[in-house]
C-alpha cells in the first residue's frame, strides 16, 4: 500500500498543476496532493521578483497561504541572505495601475466625445449660417406639448 501510496503522489506531481486538474480529482487526491521542489521553488522565485503575489498563486493552484509562506520559509533566497521583503504590496500597485489605466481610457472617451460635440456645434452653425434658420434650440423657450395649432394655421 506505502508503494501505491507514493505512486499516487508522484502521479499528482505532474497531474495536479492546474485548478481544472484539481477540480476533476478526487477528495483523497486533493489531500495527498503535493508539489515538487522546482514547482515551489520558481514560485517563490517569482513571488521575489514581485511577478506573482501570494494570493494569485494560492488561488490559481488551490494552495493555502500557511503553505506558500512555508515555501518561502524554506526556499526564498532572500531569507538566506537575511534580506526582508514586503510580499503583498505588488496587488495594491497593480490595482492602481489598472486604476489609472482606466482613467485614462475614460479621460481618452470624454475627450472623443468632446471633439464629436464640436464638431456637431459647428456643423449647426454654418448650417444656420448658410440656410438662415435657427436649428438650435433655445433652453429659456417652453417646449411644445404636441396639441394645438402651429403658426401657419396648417389645417
Amino acid at each position: 500500500m506505502l508503494t501505491e501510496n507514493r505512486g499516487l503522489q508522484t502521479l499528482n506531481l505532474q497531474q495536479m498543476a492546474t485548478i481544472s486538474d484539481y477540480q476533476k480529482s478526487t477528495v483523497r487526491e486533493r489531500q495527498n496532493r503535493f508539489f515538487n521542489e522546482t514547482f515551489k521553488r520558481s514560485k517563490v522565485s517569482e513571488i521575489e521578483r514581485n511577478l506573482l503575489t501570494i494570493a494569485e498563486l494560492c488561488k490559481e493552484h488551490q494552495v493555502t497561504r500557511s503553505a506558500v509562506y512555508k515555501w518561502i520559509y524554506k526556499y526564498s533566497q532572500m531569507r538566506k541572505r537575511e534580506h526582508k521583503q514586503v510580499i503583498e504590496p505588488e496587488s495594491e500597485t497593480r490595482k492602481v495601475l489598472l486604476l489609472k489605466q482606466e482613467v485614462s481610457e475614460l479621460q481618452r472617451v470624454i475627450g472623443e466625445k468632446q471633439l464629436k460635440m464640436d464638431f456637431l456645434e459647428k456643423v449647426i452653425e454654418l448650417a444656420e449660417a448658410e440656410y438662415g434658420l435657427d436649428i438650435k434650440k433655445k433652453i429659456t423657450a417652453r417646449p411644445s406639448s404636441g396639441i394645438g395649432q402651429t403658426k401657419g394655421g396648417g389645417q
